[in-house]
């Protein structure tokens, strides 16, 4: 059985017992999360039930491992000729969760 979620604007395929790098959620280490946006849930037999653009009643839980930042982005900035050059750097939160249950809910 697996599911696909959607969350800080990106969507992601999840199965129980999956641990996956989301945006950074405000819930802190340790506790339950809850994901309502569920857009496609594929059973162990192979049913599939899709939302319309979710599912109501659909959804993943998981637990909030930890919290952090990604690995550092360099960005170089250069106008040929006129002596400009920035860079700057940038390290985009995450938050590190694993998912325990998927529970499906009626289809639109």
């Amino acid at each position: 059985m697996y599911a696909i979620i959607e969350t800080g604007g990106k969507q992601y395929k999840v199965t129980p017992g999956t641990t996956l790098r989301v945006e950074k959620l405000d819930a802190t280490q340790e506790t339950q999360v809850t994901f309502d946006r569920v857009l496609l849930i594929v059973g162990d037999d192979s049913s599939v039930v899709a939302g319309n653009p979710t599912i109501s009643g659909a959804r993943v839980s998981g637990k909030v491992l930890e919290h952090g930042k990604g690995p550092k982005i360099r960005v170089f900035k250069f106008r040929h000729k006129s002596n400009y050059r920035k860079r700057y750097g940038h390290r985009q939160p995450f938050t590190k969760v694993t998912i325990e249950s998927i529970e499906p809910g009626q289809a639109p």
